[in-house]
């Protein structure tokens, strides 16, 4: 199995894009993160659904965690306010690594070793040419999983 033959169409968002319309995004899809392209449509960042989560949640909460329980039901009910006028960018950690990307060719091992290594929940599989960089797809650790204990089953 080769990167280009588990790629699969993913939802991707821009950096300028809306913050709230990629949360709603990654909720009705289940999504366990998004893929965040420039302009031109390369990959420049992987944003976790966790990494939305944290932002919803006050600062004070994360560092004091029993804190959560004196917030009443309608205040937590307004945690997305911390999304409105806020834009991908703004979203990202100041220390999110580029995203993991592969080649067209490189086997499903080489995809699943930097998976691993990052701890990413996908790839981005990319093509390189004169013009620039083309998303052909993503792989997610749940797809590659899936494609690698069905080649087990064999």
């Amino acid at each position: 199995m080769r990167a280009r033959d588990l790629a699969e169409k993913y939802e991707t968002v821009g950096l300028e894009s809306d913050a709230m319309d990629a949360a709603r995004l990654m909720a009705e899809h289940r999504l366990p993160a998004l893929l965040v392209v420039d302009g031109q449509g390369a990959p420049k960042a992987i944003l976790p659904a966790s990494q939305m989560i944290k932002i919803l949640v006050p600062g004070y909460v994360i560092e004091d965690p029993t804190l959560a329980a004196v917030v009443d039901e309608r205040h937590a009910d307004r945690l997305c306010a911390a999304l409105k006028d806020q834009k991908v960018r703004d979203c990202l950690s100041k220390t999110t690594p580029p995203p993991v990307v592969a080649a067209p060719d490189d086997t499903a091992l080489e995809v699943a070793a930097r998976m691993a290594q990052t701890r990413s929940p996908l790839v981005a599989v990319v093509e390189k040419d004169k013009a620039g960089v083309h998303l052909l797809g993503v792989i997610t650790a749940s797809h590659l999983l899936e494609r690698l204990l069905s080649a087990a089953a064999t």
